[in-house]
């Protein structure tokens, strides 16, 4: 199966970055971190939830690895990242000593690495002891993922988008079998449900359509079948009198903490 590759930040941006805030939102809610810490940010991508990092929890340093340098290219221009150090690295390896930070976060990522529970192991690693490790996923296999509508509607006419590795680790028992096996302990979990709305079908489409799951499966197909596929993606799709469309996400959170 292709990779999926995340390499146009304004893209991503648009398509994730909007959702990633709100799941981050309740996620920082519901964290508490303390202000003044040290964080790293692994798998930051465009940089959505490492703004909210600095935004929100007054951080002493936060640095945020991704492996796409377009995707870390805008993520350095956000004006609401200054003072983050944004650079690549590998989920797996990261370029740090243990014990470097007091909280580690994956913020809609871990699906996506080669190895889940190396990445997480890492996340443990480079905390101190005391220290917290957590992430938030989609749930891919629960229905929550936001691109849904459109996968789900793909796949009924037999095409086959590109999906990410490890969709099983985005359910909460898998969560917690990987943060046990990391050796974490007070090990915590939530559903996290937000709701996007888009002003109408060509606003969520125009938007949506970018992901690189869906894009060059679209680009390939007949126009017929396109359009074919836009009829279905509205048939599902709440829409409000005025035209407008919310519909729901849900997302997987889970923390725990490295023993003293």
């Amino acid at each position: 199966m292709p990779e999926l590759r995340f390499d146009d930040g304004a893209a991503y941006e648009q398509v994730m970055g909007v959702w990633s805030r709100s799941v981050g939102e309740v996620f920082l809610d519901w964290l508490k971190p303390e202000q003044g810490l040290r964080w790293i940010d692994v798998g930051c991508g465009s940089g959505a939830f490492t703004e909210l990092i600095v935004a929100r929890c007054a951080p002493s340093d936060v640095q945020g690895i991704d492996p796409s340098e377009g995707q870390l290219a805008f993520a350095r221009a956000r004006p609401g990242a200054h003072g983050a150090v944004f650079q690549t690295g590998d989920a797996m390896a990261l370029p740090f000593p243990a014990a470097s930070f007091d909280l580690a976060v994956m913020a809609l990522v871990l699906v996506f690495v080669p190895d889940p529970s190396k990445g997480v192991a890492e996340l443990a690693r480079i905390v101190r002891p005391g220290g917290l490790v957590a992430t938030y996923m989609w749930d891919m296999l629960g229905g929550g993922f936001p691109l849904d509508p459109i996968l789900d509607e793909m796949r009924a006419m037999g095409l086959a988008p590109t999906r990410p590795a490890h969709m099983e680790v985005s359910t909460l028992t898998a969560l917690q079998g990987l943060w046990s096996a990391a050796g974490l302990r007070q090990i915590e979990t939530r559903e996290i449900i937000v709701q996007r709305t888009f002003a109408d079908f060509d606003a969520f489409w125009t938007v949506e359509t970018k992901a690189p799951s869906i894009a060059p499966v679209i680009a390939a197909m007949p126009p017929a079948d396109v359009t074919a596929l836009m009829q279905r993606v509205t048939a599902r799709l709440p829409t409000d009198a005025d035209g407008s469309i919310t519909y729901s996400a849900r997302a997987h959170a889970i923390s725990g903490r490295k023993p003293d």
